[in-house]
């Protein structure tokens, strides 16, 4: 039996759109001869709906399409989509998370996801009721599968015997002798993801005694990216096919000869970072309907790696850039910019806030009495760069991409209504390496972002001779700290994490008002992370 994989990028809640881009990946399955094809997790409805589940006429529409999906699909071929379903009991929750598979003249046979993640970014307790996986068995044309979605086949303990759930439902499934496991997914990346899914596979393969195949959504939906990479892998956690990662693929696997389609390679770390982000932007505008980008360009290391994306994204004549000289830019920052823009080839045009800033600091010297130059001076230059990034916003119909990396937000070093202002954060969830890693990354093949850019010390420019040290730790140890303390909730044992501490405790309001941040790392700023403002405990202001 041949069997595809179909990794597709699904729009959140556009039924049609979805369902003719999995019938049209079934006639491209069907014309390599397969007799069963596979979708990913939430294929049909897009991942994840969190609220849109509160309204029922939304899921009744879905119903709709998937009964025209049955309708449509070949004869005699097995179709296994991700969708929610209603919960026909008044007991429980309303909806279940569902693999439904489809045949055509038969009635559609339905399998529901039983492990519910509420940690992190999901949250799918709040409308999902369990299903009961040892259910899961399907026969099709004499072959014997066990359908598992996504988080059943998580609760397998990791090498330090810690797992998050207290009981492995896999483990109440009886044995029965299968073909093939198949679990259907909607996983978010983070480089070390791939090497977990591939553990928890290939535990769920050596208990089943068969191979398993994962097949993973791609795209990106709001923060969250999903990076596709589905694959086979036998009991010995070889991996039999591969599907490419950040793209929609089809690939094909041979039950019998265990033979596949294609073999696509791993990306290596910086490059899915890369990957990842390009994708990320350009599904937030797709999926919004925004057609343009926009952004400051200050002649730093983070702006510049910002506009890298932007035009992988979009397209460099779909990419604006703003140069926002003030009263202590350097000349070389605007030089640097220009020679960027010019070799990304982007329009940039430079608005000085000099005269605006003049006019506000003697409104605020004759209403406020201000005259010591400090903090507010500096925050008042990046709002008004931030004011004139919003209004090109509003007259361009474009979205601003903000420029701050995570250690900067961590630190509290940035300016809420300033340098915070846009729609979506590229760079949020990267430390200052990565974001140096990502530059050196794009100036591979040649000189991309100007070679001082990368060596210059990075400065918000907001004061005379100002470098971000003057502030900051050193980057490379708040990296470190960072990395403990926000991606691994680590305690704090150096300096430089009991000084990050209390500073993240005190800035936790701005982040709550940051623009939405592209997740990279396993925990991350943003839907996931649910700190409170208003607290006093003890350990985070010491």
């Amino acid at each position: 039996m041949r069997i595809a994989i179909a990794q597709i990028n699904p729009t959140l809640g556009d039924f049609e759109y979805n369902s003719e881009k999995i019938l049209e990946f079934v006639k491209r399955a069907h014309e390599k001869e397969c007799e069963l094809v596979v979708f990913p997790e939430s294929a049909l409805f897009g991942y994840h709906p969190y609220d849109l589940l509160e309204r029922t006429k939304i899921v009744l529409q879905q119903e709709k399409v998937l009964q025209k999906i049955h309708k449509e699909i070949p004869k005699g071929m097995g179709v296994l989509l991700g969708a929610f379903t209603r919960n026909p009991s008044k007991i429980g929750r309303p909806y279940f998370n569902s693999a439904a598979f489809l045949v055509k003249g038969q009635k559609i046979q339905f399998f529901h996801k039983q492990l519910l993640p509420t940690g992190d970014v999901f949250d799918e307790a709040r409308f999902i009721q369990p299903g009961e996986m040892t259910k899961n068995y399907l026969n099709f044309k004499g072959k014997k599968f066990f359908v598992t979605i996504c988080e059943d086949i998580w609760a397998w303990p990791n090498a330090k015997g810690q797992s998050p759930y207290i009981k492995n439902p896999i483990m109440s499934v009886p044995k029965k002798k299968i073909d093939l496991v198949i679990n259907i997914s909607a996983s978010p990346y983070f480089p070390a993801k791939l090497k977990q899914r591939e553990y928890v596979t290939q535990k769920t393969a050596q208990y089943f005694k068969a191979p398993i195949m994962y097949a993973n959504l791609v795209g990106a939906q709001d923060e969250v990216i999903y990076d596709g990479g589905s694959f086979v892998l036998d009991t010995k956690g070889k991996a039999l096919l591969r599907c490419h990662q950040f793209e929609e693929d089809l690939n094909v696997y041979n039950l019998e000869t265990k033979k596949a389609w294609s073999q696509a390679e791993v990306l290596k770390v910086t490059e899915g970072l890369r990957k990842a982000l390009v994708l990320g932007i350009r599904d937030f505008c797709q999926k919004t309907g925004l057609q343009k980008l926009h952004l400051g360009l200050s002649g730093g290391i983070d702006s510049a790696v910002v506009a890298c994306l932007a035009v992988e994204a979009l397209g460099p004549g779909n990419v604006s850039a703003l140069a926002l000289p003030g009263p202590f830019s350097s000349p070389q920052s605007l030089k640097l910019a220009e020679e960027l823009a010019k070799n990304l080839m982007i329009q940039m045009q430079s608005v000085s806030i000099n005269e605006t800033y003049e006019t506000v600091l003697g409104t605020l010297e004759k209403s406020m009495g201000l005259k010591d130059f400090g903090v507010t001076q500096e925050n008042i230059q990046a709002r008004l760069r931030g004011m004139i990034l919003m209004a090109y916003s509003n007259k361009e119909n474009s979205l601003l991409l903000t420029t701050s990396n995570k250690s900067e937000y961590a630190a509290g070093y940035s300016t809420l209504y300033g340098d915070m202002c846009g729609g979506l954060a590229p760079l949020g969830d990267l430390t200052k390496k990565q974001v140096y890693d990502l530059a050196k990354l794009y100036n591979e093949q040649s000189e991309v972002i100007p070679r001082e850019i990368i060596d210059r010390p990075p400065s918000a420019e907001l004061r005379p001779n100002q470098k971000d040290q003057d502030t900051l730790p050193p980057y490379d140890v708040l990296d470190a700290a960072v990395e403990n303390i926000v991606e691994h909730s680590g305690e704090a044992k150096t300096k430089t994490d009991r000084w990050l501490l209390p500073v993240i405790a005190r800035t936790e309001f701005k982040r709550w008002q940051a623009p939405p941040i592209l997740k990279v790392s396993e925990h991350s700023f943003g839907r996931g992370r649910r700190w409170p403002i208003a607290h006093k405990a003890k350990e985070l202001g010491s």
